[in-house]
């Protein structure tokens, strides 16, 4: 079932409906996209009994999904938006039978286009003509649309950036003088459009409306001119300075210290890889100029790729020793790995017990053997 086919179903059992927003406006600038939007003045339950015979889900907002293969399509009843809590989230909202009225509430012209089942535009505010000038436009009242959502300042900036588009003077202004109501919206939904920016092509472009805007302070975020753009979303927050904290994941936190490492020592050599392994010095590598068939060539070639290669135990490096089972274990191996690395010392039992035998004063000289 395509987005047509389910167009065409609701209308069949008495009811308006439109693909509305993001979908016509790509279609429109030859964009794919998966995620559909549809706004009818068919209730939920109205929908849901239409689509009995399909898996669909509904949530608290009163939107259902349906999945198919080939995109993910969420349907919504026409409304009204009536209050906003602290974060600006929708909290309370009126099921209209308008579509004049579902539109206005829309954040920017582009995005109030509809399209019915004949693929027909609808196009009552003008959507259509500022697309074709690459111009990004507030519906209504601006003061309005920014009080009841602050995050669409963010998504101002990222639509001009992953577009190429323009935003309108007056826009731009009201962005440049409410600044501070971005410090009201959750680190979450911050770092959510702040990755959509970065992870475009056009992210220093970006970059540089959000500093002229005055909004990289309030997001908690800085740079300098030199940043290079990856399309790895960790490659690029590991170059810019983080003021406040961001909601990342373990393994995000984990990505963005090392490529920062990598960054700081400056090249990619044997060590690197085996140290970070080879998906953060590809990143790394990326940023800092160097090719990837050299980055894989390097990681291909590596003499070990874990301490597990070098060929003695810890069991021969405490007899050799004399010591316990401690921490200069690691300290031994952490030798070792250099030397191998470097090609300094073989990789061989027999090569490295002579190279420990012939070196244990230097364990007791460390202070590492008590």
């Amino acid at each position: 079932m395509n987005v047509f086919n389910v167009l065409e179903r609701i209308e069949e059992n008495g009811f308006e409906a439109y693909i509305v927003g993001g979908y016509v406006r790509d279609s429109l600038l030859g964009i794919e996209s998966g995620d559909i939007d549809i706004c009818t003045n068919a209730r939920v339950k109205d929908i849901i009994e239409i689509f009995q015979d399909i898996k669909v889900t509904s949530n608290e907002y009163g939107a259902v999904k349906i999945v198919t293969n080939d995109s993910r399509i969420d349907i919504t009843t026409y409304r009204r938006d009536l209050k906003y809590n602290g974060d600006r989230k929708k909290v309370e909202i009126e099921y209209v039978d308008n579509l004049l009225d579902d539109i206005n509430r829309r954040d920017f012209t582009m995005n109030t286009l509809c399209m019915n089942k004949d693929k027909n535009i609808i196009d009552v505010l003008g959507g259509q003509e500022d697309i074709k000038k690459g111009l990004i436009r507030c519906v209504g009242n601006i003061d309005d649309r920014i009080n009841e959502d602050p995050l669409r300042m963010l998504r101002a900036v990222r639509f001009a950036t992953v577009l190429g588009f323009k935003i309108e003077n007056k826009l731009y202004k009201k962005l440049k003088k409410n600044r501070n109501l971005i410090s009201q919206l959750s680190r979450e939904r911050i770092k959510d459009e702040l990755t959509k920016i970065l992870t475009n092509k056009n992210a220093l472009r970006g970059l540089e409306m959000l500093k002229d805007l005055g909004f990289l302070p309030i997001i908690g975020i800085d740079y300098k001119k030199d940043i290079v753009y990856v399309s790895d979303i960790c490659g690029m927050f590991s170059q810019l300075d983080l003021i406040l904290d961001f909601p990342f994941s373990k393994e995000e936190k984990e990505n963005i210290k090392i490529v920062k490492n990598i960054l700081n020592y400056g090249i990619i050599d044997d060590k690197v890889l085996f140290t970070y392994g080879l998906y953060n010095s590809i990143v790394a590598g990326s940023i800092l100029g160097v090719d990837i068939e050299e980055i894989t060539k390097i990681e291909k070639n590596l003499v070990i790729k874990s301490r597990k290669d070098i060929k003695v135990s810890s069991d021969e490096i405490c007899d050799i020793l004399d010591i316990e089972p401690g921490k200069v274990i690691s300290l031994v191996y952490d030798d070792l790995i250099d030397l191998v690395l470097s090609k300094e010392l073989k990789n061989d039992n027999i090569a490295i017990k002579d190279y420990l035998c012939s070196n244990r004063k230097k364990w007791l000289n460390e202070g590492a053997v008590i």
